[in-house]
């Protein structure tokens, strides 16, 4: 059986769409991304995105909430 979206309802599908790339640029897999696209990724690819993409996403919404509150848009 697979696992849970664990993130779904945290964040809109768009959001994490923006960190996955964000992490795959910091990795230098974009150019592989936009020529084969994430459905033909090695395993090992998206694996080195997917563990990335924890730390570095919690990292990125506690960034973006801060500028949030700074702006008063929460």
């Amino acid at each position: 059986m697979g696992r849970r979206n664990r993130s779904a309802g945290i964040l809109p599908k768009s959001v994490l769409d923006e960190f996955k790339m964000e992490v795959a640029s910091e990795l230098g897999l974009t150019e592989q991304i936009q020529t084969k696209g994430w459905a033909n990724m090695t395993s090992r690819d998206c694996g080195h995105v997917g563990g990335r993409i924890g730390g570095s996403m919690v990292k990125a919404m506690i960034r973006r909430a801060e500028e949030s509150l700074k702006n008063g848009n929460l």
